[in-house]
């Protein structure tokens, strides 16, 4: 049997964490480990507890849910960060997801999507309610963001599983320059990552 997935909440509602921490613990796989009410408790927490996988709103008192997604992903990158909010704002979204999280759903989503998210979250799949991702890709279909020929040399690596090394060595450029052309590709396609990057251009034919 495997080790159950473990799991920080954090909420600054009390009666949100109690239902949320209701419903995980009936999952056989999930444990909920921790909870917090503010974003500064949770990386207290994150020192004593080992997780998996942070399901945290966005809007909280003091450090909100974008800078704490920030600073976990930096602190603790093998950590992965389900936002589970209200809000679904383009500012809301794209901040969360530029900022490392991995995911992205509102409270209205259902027991069992919810159960799901947090597996594929823990291994490092991305998940988006309906409506977040009819968002996402009517933003994609209406930007037609110009990557140049190197840009697309390099993701093009990057989809072959080219470590940056690799691909610099492959472009006779040093892995720096690399990181440099990655995050404006990402920057331009609004990938929070290497594999959503790759995604994208898939998906829009750029590559």
């Amino acid at each position: 049997m495997t080790d159950p997935i473990r799991v920080l909440l954090v909420d600054d509602h009390p009666v949100v964490r109690d239902g949320l921490h209701g419903q995980l613990q009936t999952a056989p796989d999930i444990v909920v480990a921790a909870e917090a009410g503010s974003a500064a408790e949770a990386l207290a927490l994150l020192h004593r507890h080992q997780v998996e996988v942070v399901v945290t709103d966005l809007r909280m008192p003091g450090i909100d849910g974008i800078e704490l997604i920030a600073q976990i992903r930096s602190t603790y990158p093998e950590v992965e960060v389900l936002v589970l909010t209200t809000y679904e704002s383009r500012q809301d979204v794209r901040g969360a997801l530029a900022a490392g999280a991995r995911s992205y759903l509102l409270k209205d989503t259902e027991r069992a999507r919810l159960f799901d998210a947090v597996r594929a979250t823990a291994r490092g799949r991305r998940t988006l309610s309906p409506s977040v991702q009819r968002q996402l890709d009517a933003e994609e279909r209406s930007v037609d963001p110009v990557l140049s020929e190197r840009e697309r040399e390099v993701l093009a690596l990057v989809a072959a599983g080219r470590t940056n090394a690799q691909v610099g060595a492959a472009l006779f450029v040093g892995a720096a320059t690399v990181k440099t052309h990655l995050q404006h590709i990402f920057a331009k396609l609004g990938a929070s990552d290497r594999a959503a990057a790759v995604a994208i251009a898939y998906r829009r034919g750029l590559l």
